[in-house]
C-alpha cells in the first residue's frame, strides 16, 4: 500500500504543474490551422447562434449563446461550490478529497468550456480572422480537466468501494488513463488531428471509467443492498442517461430546427441542465455517505 499511497501524492503534488505544462507545450501546437468544415465567417458565426454586442467600435465585442452560457457558468459554479463543500467535511477521508479535487476540475472545465464553446466564441475563435477557427486552448484545457476530473472520482471510487489488489489496479488505473490522454491531447494539438482533441475522444477515456463505476457499484449493491451504493448505482445511471441525452439530442438536429423558429435550446443546454441535477443529486444524496472502506476488509 505504501507504493500506491506514494502515487496518490505524487498525482496531488503534481496536478497544477502537469495543466500548466500541457498549456505551455499545446501553445506550441498548431491549432490555428483547423478551421470549421464547412468553414464560418466572423459574419455568418454571428447569424448561426443568439449574441448581442457588448461593445462597439472597430472591434466589436459579442456575449455569444447568452442562455446557454449563462447554464453551463452556473453549471461551474455549483460543481466547483460542491467540490469545495466535500474538501471541507474531508475529515480525513481520502475519498472525500478525490471527490473534491474532481469537482474543482469539473467545474473548472464547465468555465472553460462556456468560455471558448459559447460565452466568448467570437473573441477567441472568429474576431480579426477571415474565417473562424474549429477550436482554442481554452477548449483543450477543458479536455484535459474534464478527463483528469473523471480520474479524481475514479481515485475516489477506488476508496470507498474496493480494497486490496482491486483498489491497487483501479488507481492505477486513473493513473495510467490521466497520462494516455495528456499524451493524446497533446499529439493531437501538434500534428493537428481534430479527432485526437474532439469531445468524442474525451468520451472514448472517460466512458470507461464510468462503466467502471456503474460495474463497481452494481455488483457491491447486490451484495451488500447498503444505501451508499444505491445511491452510486443511481448516480452512474443518471450521468449515462446525461451523455445520451446530449448524443440523442445532437443527432437529432433540433438545435437547428428550433433555432429556424427563433428558440435557442441546444444539445449543450440538455448537457448541463442534466449536469446541474446530477451535481445537486451528489450534493443532497450521496456527500455525507462517501467514506473510506477500511483496506484490511
Amino acid at each position: 500500500m505504501k507504493k500506491l499511497s506514494s502515487a496518490a501524492n505524487f498525482v496531488k503534488r503534481n496536478l497544477t504543474w502537469m495543466t500548466l505544462g500541457a498549456f505551455g507545450l499545446s501553445a506550441c501546437g498548431r491549432l490555428e490551422t483547423i478551421p470549421y468544415d464547412p468553414p464560418y465567417t466572423p459574419a455568418q458565426w454571428l447569424t448561426i447562434q443568439p449574441n448581442f454586442q457588448l461593445a462597439a467600435g472597430a472591434t466589436p465585442q459579442y456575449f455569444m449563446q447568452p442562455s446557454t452560457s449563462t447554464i453551463v457558468y452556473l453549471l461551474g459554479v455549483i460543481t466547483i461550490a460542491i467540490g469545495i463543500y466535500f474538501l471541507r467535511i474531508r475529515q480525513a477521508q481520502q475519498s472525500r478529497m478525490w471527490w473534491g479535487i474532481g469537482l474543482l476540475l469539473w467545474g473548472l472545465g464547465a468555465i472553460l468550456a462556456g468560455t471558448s464553446y459559447e460565452a466568448f466564441s467570437y473573441a477567441i475563435k472568429c474576431a480579426g480572422r477571415e474565417v473562424c477557427l474549429w477550436t482554442s486552448w481554452w477548449e483543450v484545457l477543458y479536455l484535459l480537466v474534464t478527463v483528469w476530473s473523471i480520474d479524481a472520482i475514479t481515485m475516489a471510487v477506488a476508496y470507498t468501494s474496493t480494497t486490496g489488489r482491486v483498489r491497487q489496479v483501479l488507481m492505477g488505473y486513473a493513473f495510467l488513463n490521466a497520462l494516455i490522454y495528456l499524451g493524446v491531447l497533446l499529439a493531437g494539438t501538434f500534428m493537428p488531428v481534430k479527432f485526437w482533441i474532439s469531445f468524442e475522444m474525451l468520451i472514448l477515456f472517460a466512458g470507461p471509467n464510468i462503466l467502471i463505476f456503474f460495474c463497481v457499484n452494481g455488483w457491491r449493491a447486490i451484495k451488500t443492498r447498503s444505501s451508499f451504493d444505491k445511491a452510486m448505482v443511481a448516480t452512474w445511471v443518471w450521468l449515462g442517461i446525461t451523455i445520451g441525452a446530449y448524443f440523442g439530442y445532437y443527432l437529432s438536429g433540433l438545435t437547428l430546427l428550433l433555432w429556424e423558429k427563433g428558440i435557442w435550446f441546444s444539445e449543450n443546454d440538455v448537457l448541463h441542465i442534466f449536469l446541474i441535477i446530477w451535481m445537486l443529486f451528489i450534493y443532497r444524496v450521496v456527500a455525507r455517505q462517501v467514506q473510506d472502506m477500511p483496506s484490511a476488509v
